[in-house]
């Protein structure tokens, strides 16, 4: 049964989106060794956009090279990057979403093999096969991965000012919104979590401390990135681990984040230990999305798990959140929105192909 809230409009600041099903960012592996997306991304992104997601949102893409997770992510840290995720954007708005890209940076989780060579995400790359040492908030690594340097003051600096960067990039290659990535055991979430922030300065410790980074980059982001366009957060509700993220410290930092004018809180969990065990089960992220919401009073989109369009259908019908952040059910299926907008697909057909209809 097509839900009756998918196909409704939107309003972010001065962007409309024009339903509430979304593609999350999910990483390809397919950039080139400069950075720029390839035939392969206009394909995947573009595929998507025709089928029916109102928002389509770039892979998360790297600040700068040594903030990659591999040699082959998307970047937007130079010119020659713009130029290229201009035409992706542009492609994506041309088929009919909102064009977003999400920006990175790994922290720990840097200098891996892409998934289908050796042990793949498990799997650090060697200095002298082309890998480099990761930077975090403490020297601990991830899993198996390399050890990472601790960062120092100027290394701290240095991020905030690499996302501004970023942003400014990816507003000059068109993009509609931008999101921030600080979830998934990545650097940010490394800073919020005191399973991987072990510091004693300024930026390790309490929570108030934990949150100075992630906070100082939503706030330069906000300031770079224009006015009348929407800035998101991905988030952890929890990292499934005792000792780690819990819901009361997610509610914190969320509220801290709308103060600072975030716009839209991605709500996901987990992934920061590798011992965790995060419950398998459909829309694990929902009830969390909610209460985020209730706590906050801006606009929310749970991801993960959420491949069962009848329960998709039903969050948008029956909960309180805004959106649903869709992802491997859309790597299977390019028409998954357009399945659950029903009799109101031909609004979100692009234009120029009504004719086929």
């Amino acid at each position: 049964m097509p839900s009756r809230n998918v196909a409704q409009p939107l309003t972010l600041r001065g962007l409309e989106i024009p339903n509430r099903i979304w593609m999350s960012p999910m990483c390809q592996y397919s950039a080139g060794p400069d950075g720029v997306p390839t035939s392969w991304h206009t394909v995947h992104y573009v595929s998507r956009a025709i089928g029916g997601a109102g928002i389509v949102m770039v892979e998360s893409t790297a600040i700068g090279p040594r903030h990659r997770t591999t040699a082959s992510d998307l970047g937007l840290w130079n010119g020659h990057q713009v130029k290229a995720h201009s035409k992706l954007a542009a492609d994506i708005r041309g088929a009919g979403a909102v064009a977003a890209v999400q920006l990175q940076s790994a922290g720990r989780k840097s200098s891996h093999k892409v998934p289908w060579l050796g042990g793949g995400q498990n799997s650090p790359v060697a200095l002298d096969e082309g890998g480099w040492i990761p930077m975090a908030p403490s020297a601990r690594p991830f899993g198996n991965l390399t050890v990472p340097a601790q960062m120092t003051a100027g290394d701290i600096d240095e991020v905030v000012e690499d996302f501004a960067h970023a942003a400014s990039n990816a507003h000059e290659a068109g993009y509609d919104v931008v999101e921030i990535h600080a979830a998934h055991g990545y650097l940010l979430h490394q800073f919020l979590s005191p399973l991987s922030n072990h510091r004693e300065d300024d930026y390790g410790g309490s929570l108030e401390n934990r949150m100075r980074l992630p906070l100082r980059v939503a706030q330069a982001v906000r300031h770079t990135f224009p006015q009348h366009k929407p800035v998101f957060v991905r988030l952890t509700a929890t990292d499934w681990i005792d000792g780690g993220i819990t819901l009361d410290e997610a509610s914190i930092f969320a509220r801290s984040l709308a103060g600072v004018g975030i716009d839209l809180l991605d709500v996901t969990s987990g992934a920061l230990a590798v011992d965790a065990q995060p419950p398998i089960r459909q829309g694990l992220n929902v009830e969390f999305a909610e209460i985020l919401r209730e706590q906050t009073g801006i606009a929310v989109a749970p991801v993960g798990q959420l491949s069962n369009p009848d329960l998709v259908g039903t969050i948008l019908d029956r909960s309180t959140v805004d959106a649903v952040i869709v992802g491997r059910a859309l790597l299977r299926d390019p028409y998954f929105a357009l399945h659950l907008l029903g009799d109101h697909f031909k609004a979100h057909w692009p234009r120029q192909y009504h004719r086929a209809l």
